[in-house]
């Protein structure tokens, strides 16, 4: 191999020795603020660690010999708690992320470390050494075998027969399989044999029994604690499963080891012919319901160990960004070539060309589900990062604050993740800064000390709903109202509900800070926010309490590549309204027609909605059909009818940016190609309603928002 290949092959393997690195360093910042709050867990101490070793190996091995000779001074400190010889205290926290930063520093100059970060460098270590002269700390107590979690999966099978009596004491066995079943993986059989023909059936006694293989990591004990209440009215029988050997368990060998059976006859029945369920229960050796369990846990022990053995094999490729968007561009530009030959099959009338159409549509529509499945990240790895700051940003404000998350396995777009970091940022820093008041206000107030902000995700159709939510002050209305007037964003005498007054503080400088300090004050942050939202093409609302706290909800769609929508057309043009914005469509006969044949608002099933024709919105020419669709959208006005001549049908739209000429054209959010190469807009119904409503009240933009 050339000197040149060498080289070449080195540097890609720089390259993912900083990418994994990047990762372990995040880990390393989750275990460290962790441990923080439980020192005396060892689970995220040796997270630490094994993140810490990984790194230096690997920095050693690929030539970052800065990253790994730093990397093993903090080793051996973290190597001292582990071994409980060094206390785990806010300052040794605070020095290690420290050592986590400057890292982090290294790696961005490829590993170089000049004569600056040795010094940087060299200075953390004297923190680190600083803060373990702490008393020692005592050695973690491990749990006796059964107690409690040991975070081991381990296999038991339960045998749970209640007596017959049980239903008189109020008791129904059933929710306690459930319980059971929410310890872990859990495969339960009824055994019915007992139940009587109906006329001798008695309604309140009990006749079944049931027999169950759990896989818990919870222990034996958090399974007993199940029947706790219920075992001097039931015969209880828990064991655990030796399946050390990994290999399929045979049927006698499991009926042996439940004493359902002697082995040696298991061995004069393997004698003669193979074991067989059936034939024990047929010459009588061994009842029904034991060779069901007994199949059951044979069966269940299969499939855990299955799953086992691919979670074992499971593999992960890392592949490059850029080569991930190429791919969905592809698969963009494939979707608007299968609606051209759709369309050219549909015009042929040839049922071969038509079949061929079908089968393309179809298997586009899988490469297209796929393709974007590979963009789709969950959104706790992005929330999770935000822990530091929040610990950082308290420690600066003398405030005591922690942040809890829900809904991390919520998935987004990766582009989507990315453009939702700064708008989090800001709202964070304003949550502590302005929401969470200091420990003695909230003491005097009869509130908890340590505030609290809360980050929670959830699916709403085609959107993520993102809530940023405290339980501080919450916002000032009349002094955001003296702001606004003061700067003339509003009238002195301007009737506004609380959402619009919250909503001024989106206004480019708007600030009711009395001085500029390192975190707010200077009226940039919440502009910031309603930008990154707009350019996401998302909504954002605010509601707040005095006393209670301020929730921000975004609205964010769950892609910026590809949408579904609804293909319409009005006077031979055509545009796309997103699906995920759509209730319904009705007809509208022109007859019906009022203020200058344009109706104003149309009664759809009682209701009253608001409309607006396309036609004169965007001053189509031409006279319109007689009888119109109007589409009813859900936005963040609420409900909105838009007029249109035709409603087309589902439309596969691959989002196409609008030219830099078209920037300030605030109501089309993109456009797409249709089948036969027409550009159809995508219109953005939220602000179309938003404009209309201000037009025709009158009032300035900052007022309706």
């Amino acid at each position: 191999m050339s000197k040149a290949a060498d080289e070449s092959a080195l540097e890609r393997y720089r390259t993912a020795f900083a990418e994994e690195a990047h990762e372990l360093l995040g880990e390393l910042e989750r275990s460290l603020l962790e441990l923080e709050k439980t020192p005396d867990d060892p689970e995220p101490i040796g997270r630490a660690f094994r993140a810490l070793h990984t790194i230096k190996g690997s920095g050693a091995m690929f030539g970052f010999d800065a990253i790994a000779s730093f990397c093993h001074e903090v080793e051996t400190i973290f190597d001292e708690v582990r071994a409980g010889r060094i206390a785990v205290t806010p300052a040794l926290i605070g020095a290690a992320l420290a050592a986590k930063d400057h890292i982090q520093s290294l790696l961005a100059v490829s590993g170089a470390g000049d004569a600056a970060s040795l010094e940087a460098g060299q200075q953390i270590l004297d923190r680190l050494r600083r803060a373990t002269s702490a008393p020692l700390q005592a050695a973690p107590v491990e749990p006796a075998e059964g107690e409690g979690s040991d975070g081991i999966l381990a296999n038991y099978r339960v045998r749970f027969d209640p007596h017959p009596d049980i239903f008189l004491s109020g008791t129904n066995p059933i929710p306690l399989l459930q319980e059971l079943r929410a310890l872990g993986e859990c495969s339960v059989v009824a055994h019915l044999e007992r139940t009587p023909t109906l006329d001798r059936f008695n309604c309140e006694e009990c006749y079944s029994h049931w027999d169950a293989v759990l896989t818990t990591s919870a222990g034996e004990n958090a399974v007993r604690d199940l029947f706790i209440f219920v075992e001097d009215r039931a015969d209880l029988t828990i064991d655990r499963i030796d399946d050390t050997q990994g290999e399929r368990r045979r049927l006698g060998e499991i009926l042996v080891e439940r004493g359902d059976i002697s082995a040696k006859a298991v061995e004069e029945c393997l004698a003669t012919r193979p074991l067989a369920g059936e034939l024990l229960v047929q010459a009588g050796l061994v009842p029904q319901d034991r060779v069901t369990a007994a199949v059951l846990e044979q069966q269940h022990l299969d499939t855990v160990r299955a799953k086992q053995g691919r979670s074992e094999t499971a593999s992960t490729l890392r592949v490059p960004a850029a080569r991930l968007d190429s791919m969905v561009d592809t698969v963009g530009e494939l979707v608007t070539v299968q609606a051209r030959l759709s369309s050219y099959a549909l015009a042929s009338g040839d049922s071969e060309i038509n079949f061929i159409a079908e089968e393309v549509e179809r298997l586009t529509e899988m490469l297209r589900e796929s393709a974007m499945s590979l963009r789709m990240l969950p959104i706790g790895d992005t929330f999770s990062r935000f822990r530091r700051l929040v610990r950082d940003l308290s420690s600066e404000l003398g405030k005591k604050v922690e942040l809890s998350t829900d809904g991390n396995d919520t998935e987004l777009d990766k582009t989507v993740i990315e453009q939702l970091s700064d708008p989090l940022v800001h709202l964070i820093r304003n949550a502590l800064d302005h929401g969470i008041e200091t420990p003695e206000q909230r003491l005097a107030a009869g509130k908890p000390e340590i505030g609290r902000v809360h980050l929670s995700a959830c699916h709403a159709g085609g959107f993520v709903l993102i809530r940023i939510s405290d339980d501080g002050a919450g916002m000032n209305r009349d002094a955001i109202r003296a702001r606004a007037i003061e700067r003339g964003l509003i009238r002195p005498d301007a009737a506004l509900s609380d959402e619009a007054i919250f909503a001024l503080t989106l206004q480019p400088g708007f600030s009711t800070a009395a001085r500029v300090t390192g975190v707010s004050g200077r009226g940039v942050g919440m502009d910031v926010v309603q930008r990154g939202v707009d350019l996401l093409r998302g909504t954002l609302s605010i509601s707040s309490q005095p006393g209670a706290g301020t929730t921000v909800t975004l609205r964010i769609p769950l892609t910026l590549a590809i949408i579904d929508g609804l293909l319409i057309e009005a006077g031979g043009a055509f545009f796309v309204v997103p699906l995920s914005n759509i209730s319904e469509c009705v007809e509208l006969v022109r007859d019906r027609a009022v203020s200058g044949g344009r109706p104003s608002l149309v009664n759809v099933r009682g209701e009253l909605i608001p409309c607006i024709a396309l036609r004169e919105r965007f001053d189509i020419a031409g006279e319109p059909p007689n009888i119109e669709q109007v589409i009813v959208a859900e936005t963040r006005e609420g409900r909105f009818g838009l007029v249109v001549d035709r409603v087309i049908g589902d439309h596969h739209t691959v989002i196409k940016k609008l030219g830099h000429l078209y920037r300030r054209v605030e109501e089309v959010s993109g456009a797409t190609i249709l089948g036969d190469g027409t550009v159809a807009l995508i219109l953005d119904i939220d602000r179309i309603a938003f404009e209309v409503i201000r037009e025709y009240a009158g009032a300035p933009a900052s007022c309706v928002r």
